[in-house]
């Protein structure tokens, strides 16, 4: 067995209306109601929302709102990216700084979404391999 790639994972939020509102109208992800359930897409991946622990089961032993410390690997340019957050009052944790992520180097900003998750966007100066 060889693991290619992560297909979705879980987030918890404390307050549905704002988790939207950050990931899809802040960040632009998809979101997608079906049955009750509600999801983010963004390229090949998903991110289900719980709206309660355990909300679905099999769940996590310990699923709690703002635990996550996510980063997205976003195109584009870093510099732009931040000057519009700006301008949206996206809550800001950081300015852009150099990190290291799966694929090499890159220049990262740092917010907090509504539960409290620590949310980086890592923009990748040189297109590495997937």
């Amino acid at each position: 067995m060889k693991i290619q790639t992560l297909d979705h994972f879980v987030l918890t939020t404390g307050n549905l209306e704002k988790c939207l509102a950050f990931y899809a109208g802040l960040l632009g992800f998809r979101a997608e109601e079906r049955e009750g359930r509600h999801a983010l897409y963004f390229g090949g991946q998903k991110i289900n929302i719980h709206t309660k622990p355990a909300e679905f089961l099999p769940a996590a032993d310990y699923p709690l709102a703002g635990s996550l410390d996510l980063c997205f690997a976003a195109e584009g340019n870093a510099e732009e990216a931040y000057a519009e957050l700006r301008e949206k009052n996206a809550p800001l944790v950081s300015e852009i700084v150099t990190r290291h992520g799966a694929r090499g180097t890159m220049k990262s900003i740092y917010l907090r979404d509504p539960d409290g998750n620590l949310v980086e966007l890592g923009f990748y100066e040189q297109r590495g391999p997937v």
